[in-house]
């Protein structure tokens, strides 16, 4: 009986859409590395006449690469350093998430050229074989020009050229685009704003993801770069950990110096869902003096006036009814309790799909996160390419619906691949006003 619910199992799983996509990922990447691998033999017997020493570097090349993947796969259970930068992974995990990078993205830019050519190809067969209206029946036709293999050579060059800049980028955004840290000072008009609270300023951090590429040091620089900008009040938006529960305790050490005359206040992101430190880390905030709001609200308030302030979890929606971790059937349920009709609403929520809803409910402004802001935005042709189109369309920067406002915040660090290219890392200082203009 276990045995056939099992193979049951099983069968529902190779059946389903995800492993359909993941059994198509897998092959490409499988074939992308076949592919690099190929590229690289190809120029180092174009680049070294001794056999001897190409066997060498062949070998050396080999065991290198296998050691990419056994350093890789035992960190990612067995991190020995998560909240610094050790040897091991800057010798080891971050060349080879740049390999992984540079040949995954590079070998699909290098399928959509070829793919262009062939196009082009037929285009042109099709367009020299059409007689020409005007010709006279009789009339001979010349014989289209064949598509010979210098044609064919140059689109292939053409290709892995274009396949190869991936690598250069992968690069700058490793090296210098992760923390090339910049400041955004977007002034937001909210109508409710009490006459007090003019000029009032709200600094932002979101998706600080410690780890070894943004160690707790450097999380103690963004915050003492954030002191120095003195805002009034600051908030954090969650995904303050990455995959290990562990560095809870070197994130909240490292942002515990932010200090502003209205406190610290914060939401939780989707990684404090995977980590199961939603408890756990609230409670290390408040230790320090930080509130981190759960489907809350509080009342910032000054002598002669008040905000109200908001703070919801993530929230994934969900069409069916399985629910889970982080699911809800409606974005932001019972967050109607939580507002004032007649105060400025401000709403503290990691996910930026919750904003539609938000806008429905008449929440003035909604600070968000958790796109890195694309982290990876490639531009062609004048089209802008972000991954986080995939899942919201609400990557980065300011929105409006009506008289309610969203702001997504690109945040501080990384996922996946310690890279960022036309994302940078953003501290966002928020001016709030009555009257517009």
């Amino acid at each position: 009986m276990h045995h056939f619910a099992l193979n049951h199992l099983l069968y529902r799983f190779i059946r389903s859409p995800r492993a359909k996509v993941a059994l198509g990922l897998l092959f490409f990447y499988i074939a992308s590395q076949v592919f690099w691998i190929a590229k690289l033999r190809q120029w180092k017997r174009r680049l070294l006449t001794r056999r001897s020493l190409r066997r060498w570097l062949g070998v050396a090349g080999w065991l290198l690469y296998v050691g990419f993947y056994v350093y890789d796969f035992w960190t990612f259970r067995h991190t020995p350093s998560p909240t610094r930068l050790t040897l091991g992974t800057a010798l080891f995990q971050g060349p080879f998430q740049w390999w992984l990078f540079g040949s995954s993205l590079g070998f699909a830019i290098y399928l959509v050229v070829l793919a262009v050519g062939a196009v082009c190809r037929l285009a042109v067969r099709v367009i020299q074989r059409e007689p020409s209206p005007a010709a006279s029946a009789d009339a001979p036709v010349d014989p289209p020009s064949p598509s010979g293999p210098s044609r064919r050579q140059f689109v292939k060059q053409t290709a892995t050229a274009l396949g190869a800049i991936p690598f250069a980028a992968g690069a700058y955004g490793a090296l210098y685009g992760r923390l090339d840290l910049k400041v955004t000072h977007p002034r937001i008009v909210l109508p409710h704003l009490p006459q007090s609270f003019e000029g009032f300023t709200i600094l932002q951090l979101s998706d600080l993801h410690i780890g070894p590429f943004m160690t707790a040091r450097e999380i103690q620089k963004v915050a003492e770069v954030s002191n120095r900008l003195r805002p009034d009040l600051m908030v954090l938006t969650g995904d303050f950990v990455t995959w290990d529960a562990s560095t809870q305790y070197a994130v909240v050490d490292a942002l515990s110096g932010l200090k502003a005359p209205f406190g610290v206040w914060g939401c939780l992101g989707n990684h404090e869902i995977y980590t199961h430190t939603q408890r756990s880390i609230t409670r290390l905030f408040a230790k320090v003096g930080f509130r981190i709001l759960r489907y809350e609200n509080a009342l910032v308030q000054n002598q002669s006036g008040a905000i109200n302030l908001i703070g919801v979890d993530f929230e994934q929606f969900s069409h069916g009814g399985w629910g889970g971790a982080g699911h809800v059937r409606r974005y932001l349920p019972g967050v109607d309790k939580l507002m004032m009709p007649d105060r400025a609403n401000i709403l503290l929520s990691h996910n930026p799909n919750t904003f539609d809803r938000a806008a429905q409910l008449g929440i003035d402004l909604t600070i968000s996160g958790h796109t890195h802001g694309g982290q990876i935005n490639l531009e062609l042709a004048g089209i802008e390419i972000s991954p986080a189109w995939l899942y919201t369309k609400y990557v980065r920067g300011w929105f409006r619906k009506g008289k309610s406002h969203l702001y997504v915040n690109r945040g501080i660090g990384t996922i996946v691949v310690p890279v960022r290219i036309g994302a940078p890392p953003e501290i966002t200082v928020y001016h709030l006003s009555r009257i517009a203009g």
